[in-house]
């Protein structure tokens, strides 16, 4: 719980005598001031006040509740959690009604008593506090099914969003992207997304194994089935029951054994190496591949009626070169990691190094953005990463672009310079402010402007 101290307080009073006397009256509160809708917003912004106390008779027209009831629409809107208690005078009962309709947390009529006042924003606050706590606890009790995944790029939120609507639903699921996108971050986030997260998440790589040991692995053997088989053994498939199995690589299967997990998915039995019983097993399939499926059936290398079946959800996952903001985000992320592993105590990117990760294109996406800072902590003899540490150029400026429509240009230019700015600083929003040159309402108004969260 927070201490009466720390409570922040929005006062919402067009008549400064009135804001003065309510501001005193409340002087247990941390409260800021605002006389009408706008600065009332850009206060709500700066300080996210957990109560608001506001009159409805607001400039330009204060002799009207217009102004008063698009304020608290607003307030909600960007603030739902915010509780909001309506000031109104004596014989305005149907409006104070009509605010409380709307979503408003209580109203009083003017003048009013400073005793009863300061009781009801004290609820207020209790209130607040413990709605936050049970928000807090659920969150605790219910983890982020893809909090391994990080991201700011607009292209893989949407990608987390299909990922957390596909998990209820028992579709196969193919990820397409080069190698070290994420594909098995976003396997496994499915897998604990989808009701069979009690279940087990079995990753095989189809490229890893010799031909000849792959449907062992795969379908398992029974004993004496081959020269050294001594006992039964389960395969891959059959250890996922109940759970979900990652194919990796799944373009690398050998073609014999495409046809044999061809049945599987259309009958949902297997029969182990050397037995003669069908063992029917309950599991997810989500496969990875770098490849061009469509291209190796058009060369006979893959089956096309497997493809079908296995790409009933297919998932185009981003290198990390076309996610904007991310690779400075993740190098963020990787020096803390790796710091605290290595124990080279407090270590952060200098400028040039942050120019220079997001200048690069990272054939090897995260993987090798990882290696790379991982040498970079080991190395650097200083507190403070270099691109000559990270193994890269610093790049020269260099500005193009065609297009010639303004508007588009201004908010290109925006979203990209805000998310690259935010990544640099690490979502710090202060920073981000100052390193943009604008105050922090004005870039909470562009983010919003924008969709970005």
């Amino acid at each position: 719980m927070t201490t009466e101290k720390m409570r922040s307080l929005l006062i919402v009073e067009d008549d400064l005598a009135l804001q003065k006397q309510i501001k005193w009256s409340l002087d247990k509160f941390e409260a800021v001031t605002a006389h009408d809708r706008e600065s009332a917003m850009v206060q709500l912004r700066r300080h996210s006040p957990a109560v608001v106390t506001m009159d409805l008779g607001l400039p330009p027209d204060a002799d009207s509740v217009s102004e008063g009831f698009k304020l608290l629409e607003q307030i909600l809107l960007a603030e739902p959690n915010t509780k909001v208690i309506v000031l109104t005078g004596q014989n305005d009962q149907n409006n104070a009604l009509r605010a409380v309709a709307m979503g408003a947390y209580d109203f009083f009529a003017k003048p009013f008593e400073p005793e009863l006042l300061n009781l009801t924003i004290d609820r207020a606050f209790r209130l607040f506090e413990l709605q936050s706590e049970n928000r807090r606890l659920l969150e605790l009790a219910q983890p982020d099914s893809l909090s391994g995944l990080m991201t700011r790029d607009p292209a893989m939120l949407k990608i987390c969003r299909t990922i957390e609507k596909v998990a209820s639903s028992n579709a196969t699921v193919m990820l397409l992207g080069e190698s070290g996108t994420g594909k098995e971050v976003l396997a496994r986030g499915l897998h604990q997304a989808s009701s069979r997260r009690s279940g087990k998440f079995v990753a095989i790589n189809c490229a890893a194994i010799p031909e000849n040991l792959l449907e062992s692995e795969l379908f398992g053997y029974e004993k004496g089935a081959f020269t050294g088989a001594f006992k039964m053994t389960l395969g891959k498939i059959e250890i996922a029951n109940g759970g979900t199995l990652m194919l990796d690589e799944i373009g690398d299967l050998p073609f014999p054994l495409q046809a044999k997990l061809l049945r599987f998915l259309q009958e949902r039995t297997i029969e182990r190496i050397g037995g003669r019983q069908e063992i029917a097993v309950d599991v997810r399939i989500v496969c990875a591949t770098h490849q061009d499926l469509n291209a190796l059936s058009r060369e006979s290398r893959f089956r096309e009626d497997l493809y079908y079946r296995l790409a009933e959800i297919v998932v185009n996952i981003p290198p990390l070169r076309d996610r904007l903001g991310d690779a400075t985000l993740l190098s963020h992320s990787f020096v803390r990691r790796f710091a605290q592993e290595q124990n080279r105590g407090v270590l952060t990117l200098g400028e040039d190094a942050i120019r220079a990760i997001e200048a690069h294109p990272w054939p090897g996406n995260i993987r090798e953005l990882e290696n790379c800072v991982k040498r970079a902590v080991i190395m650097v003899d200083g507190n403070q990463i270099t691109a000559a540490d990270i193994g890269l150029k610093v790049p020269e400026f260099d500005e193009t672009d065609q297009s010639l429509d303004l508007r588009t240009i201004r908010d290109k230019a925006e979203k990209s310079a805000i998310i690259t700015a935010m990544g640099r600083v690490n979502g710090n929003i202060v920073k981000a402010a100052e390193l943009l040159g604008v105050s922090r309402p004005t870039l909470y108004d562009l983010m919003h402007r924008l969709g970005l969260k």
